[in-house]
């Protein structure tokens, strides 16, 4: 399961592999840059959908449901390592 903690570390990656700015994401997404300096530094308890939702997708990301697979990888999990190691 995907904490907020972690989500908040993956997203400080995606926005430094972008080159943006805690400030210039902030804007884009419409929050403080306050608020995803915490995310990002696993400082918040919780942060409303709304809010990751227009991180994510200033990011150029989407978020995925999926069932829970209790650590085992699915078909589709396996078929895209083996696109990415391709």
């Amino acid at each position: 399961m995907l904490d907020l903690a972690t989500l908040g570390k993956l997203i400080a990656q995606h926005r430094s592999t972008q080159r943006l700015t805690q400030a210039e994401l902030a804007r884009r997404a419409r929050i403080g840059r306050s608020t995803l300096d915490a995310l990002e530094n696993g400082r918040l308890a919780e942060l409303g959908f709304g809010k990751i939702a227009r991180i994510l997708s200033a990011l150029g990301l989407t978020l995925k449901l999926g069932e829970a697979n209790r650590g085992r990888p699915t078909l589709e999990d396996l078929l895209s390592e083996t696109d990415d190691q391709a």
